[in-house]
């Protein structure tokens, strides 16, 4: 703390000071102009509640949304990291056919406004998946039965769980297009030469793409796959406007019940903020460490 502290100059501290001076004007303006009432006292008990009757704590609205956004996220991220490597690589194949409709859906993802997109894959194509497995159905029969604690424990209220699964659906298929491009862009860097040296071996060009160029390219994409990961979790707060109960969506309710403005929105805001600033630093740790091996 001591040495951060020495390496701080005279501008630092002016614009510490600016900022402390605006966020404390707008605190002013907010309780004084619109005669806002602060009830930070009551927040904690939205995140962990108690429940006099079982006598236990148990997690609130904030929580089970925290908990919903990291299953949608982790899930999502899997599946759009399969997906975009399919895609990547049909960007890269010989023939023309595959490499149009891959650009196509690339193209079409990256150019449309992500709400558009977020209500055409749910109406077009998740829910109509969901319908067709009869998703609900199943997850009413395990949320009856009794020993569904490893079932809760991945996917959450089980009822929900056709929720869970279109929103993890959407998610990575909008996400797939930006790893696609990731993973083409990883691909394309890997030098000719070193592809035309698996050819002379006799390789094929799956065995070249297998053995050669995707250990490589996968190696240098991990960086901006990070990256990609955590604007995938803040992009999971669209799923709320198709009713998956998630952070930004359980938050809304809160915000519907008690009117707690303010306090509800800025304590999800630092939900967000302390979990893609977490994983931006482990991920930037590990980076460091992988350059010194």
């Amino acid at each position: 703390m001591q040495e951060f502290l020495r390496k701080l100059r005279w501008p630092d501290y002016v614009i510490v000071a600016v900022l402390i001076t605006f966020f404390g004007y707008i605190w002013l303006s907010i309780e004084g102009t619109l005669n806002y009432k602060w009830r930070w006292e009551l927040i904690p008990s939205y995140i962990v509640g108690w429940h006099s009757g079982r006598e236990e704590y148990f997690a609130n609205l904030l929580l089970q949304g925290l908990a919903a956004t990291v299953r949608i996220s982790i899930y999502s991220g899997i599946l759009a990291l399969i997906l975009g490597t399919i895609l990547g690589i049909a960007r890269c194949s010989a023939n023309l056919t595959i490499r149009m409709l891959a650009r196509t859906y690339l193209e079409f993802l990256r150019n449309v406004p992500p709400v558009v997109v977020v209500f055409i894959f749910f109406f077009f194509l998740s829910q109509q998946l969901i319908d067709a497995l009869n998703l609900e159905r199943w997850a009413r029969g395990i949320a009856r039965q009794e020993n569904n604690q490893i079932w809760t424990f991945f996917f959450g209220e089980m009822r929900r769980f056709p929720s869970l699964v279109s929103g993890v659906i959407v998610l990575a298929l909008f996400e797939s297009a930006f790893v696609g491009e990731i993973v083409r862009a990883g691909i394309q860097s890997i030098p000719k030469g070193q592809r035309e040296a698996a050819r002379s071996i006799g390789m094929s060009r799956m065995q070249e793409l297998r053995y050669v160029v995707l250990p490589q390219a996968m190696k240098k994409v991990v960086p901006p796959l990070a990256n990609q990961f955590i604007s995938l979790i803040k992009d999971s707060s669209i799923l709320s406007l198709i009713s998956v109960q998630e952070l930004t969506y359980k938050t809304v309710e809160l915000v519907a019940s008690s009117r707690m403005i303010f306090e509800a929105w800025i304590t999800t805001a630092a939900f967000y903020f302390v979990v893609c600033f977490g994983l931006s630093r482990i991920f930037a740790r590990l980076e460091k460490r992988s350059e010194k091996r």
